[in-house]
């Protein structure tokens, strides 16, 4: 007799979520031979989660802790070897920027106090190379900024943006050049664990089985994992938040030439206490229309996926041109030009999960990325992709583990 899951497809590995994290997966995994199925709820890229807004930062030296390092690294080379197989431009090095006053530990949301020191450290720890600059150094080289007299920065020089849309087509284009099947507007609905050490996954068009998943599906995560989620998974239930973000475009006139990639850093600007929360930027890019993007990040008030006000209201555009643009740029033309929300999903210590989904046999989880992930994506992808089939991992991801969550003798 026949086995009930005989006529299903059988891949060896499923990856649902095909954002910065599931798109790399997807083509490592591809690159390397495997049978894979990528299943996506929307069409990526899209802009209705985390991996939108046209650039996202990338440093070598991550503040956030030294373990990033290596990932970042990674990721670097692989931005390089995509542009190569692609023809496309994915990573554009702009120098970088990491400034504070120089008095003051002035934390920020997510990150450790006096961030622009940790960052140096690191730095310095890693051979990465960079320069540290006082106020003097920053007006001389960088005149576009305000400032105040007390600050300091971290300069490094392989600092730059990713695309991030371009960068998650190009790995779904190559990884489907190498077999892989790319299913949208398909959503999950159930994993079944088999006796034979598969994975059933079910969704809204079909079901598949699979010797492996990867679950990268960011913002939506948190709901699967719940209690009385389709995933339930104890250490990590109640452990993930999501939270509305907003991005901000301002068209600088005849300055645009002053905040181009060839003259102006990405950066990140941790301000006193007194200044509200940390604000990052970019120079002047897009096709068409070159705009400064401007943003911050807040971690009050939590949203989901379904329920999240993806319209940015007059206020907030207001509240960025007097509180950021204004007060910390010269751009005396600075005229808004778009805005649009995204979602960060973050773990309680701000850091990334990536590990076998506890208690799931097969179902291997990679999120959340917590506001500074997708500048590691392309590496993470490939540790996975590394895993999944049983290879040696040259990343020690030990911790990032879900494990770290679980509640006390558990």
């Amino acid at each position: 007799m026949s086995s009930p899951t005989q006529d299903i497809p059988h891949y060896d590995a499923i990856v649902v979520g095909l954002g910065a994290v599931g798109a790399a997966t997807l083509y490592q995994l591809a690159r390397r031979g495997a049978r894979v199925l990528g299943l996506d709820q929307f069409a990526p890229p899209h802009s209705l989660g985390s991996s939108h807004g046209q650039t996202r930062i990338t440093r070598l030296a991550v503040g956030e802790g030294a373990q990033y390092v290596p990932l970042v690294r990674r990721s670097h080379e692989i931005w390089a070897e995509l542009e190569a197989a692609t023809g496309q431009s994915i990573y554009t090095r702009t120098h970088g920027l990491v400034l504070g006053p120089r008095d003051v530990a002035a934390p920020r949301a997510g990150k450790p106090d006096d961030f622009v020191r940790k960052t140096i450290g690191i730095a310095q720890r890693h051979g990465i190379a960079h320069e540290v600059l006082d106020t003097a150094d920053l007006r001389r080289r960088y005149p576009q900024f305000k400032l105040r007299g007390d600050e300091f920065a971290y300069w490094e020089r392989d600092a730059g943006f990713v695309r991030p849309e371009v960068a998650i087509g190009a790995q779904l284009q190559v990884a489907q050049t190498h077999g892989a099947e790319v299913h949208t507007h398909e959503t999950l609905l159930s994993l079944t664990p088999l006796g034979d050490a598969t994975v059933v996954t079910t969704t809204t068009r079909g079901t598949y089985r699979a010797d492996q998943v990867v679950l990268a599906a960011g913002a939506w995560l948190p709901q699967l994992v719940q209690a009385g989620g389709a995933l339930h998974s104890a250490p990590l239930a109640g452990q993930l938040s999501v939270y509305r973000q907003v991005m901000f475009w301002f068209d600088i006139g005849a300055d645009t030439d002053a905040f181009s990639p060839a003259r102006f850093p990405v950066f990140i600007w941790a301000q006193g206490d007194e200044d509200g929360p940390a604000f990052y930027g970019f120079p002047a890019v897009g096709p068409g229309a070159p705009a400064l993007k401007i943003a911050t990040a807040q971690y009050q008030a939590t949203t989901t996926p379904q329920a999240v006000d993806r319209t940015v209201a007059p206020g907030e555009v207001e509240e960025m041109l007097q509180r950021y643009v204004q007060p910390r740029l010269h751009a005396p033309e600075a005229k808004f030009s778009q805005a649009h929300a995204c979602l960060y999903t973050v773990s309680p210590d701000h850091g990334f999960v990536i590990d076998r989904l506890p208690g799931w046999q097969g179902v291997h989880v990679a999120s959340p990325c917590s506001g500074h992930g997708f500048k590691h994506s392309a590496a993470i992808g490939e540790v996975l992709a590394l895993r999944v089939l049983g290879l040696p991992e040259w990343a020690d991801l030990s911790t990032l583990s879900a494990g770290r969550f679980a509640p006390a003798g558990a």
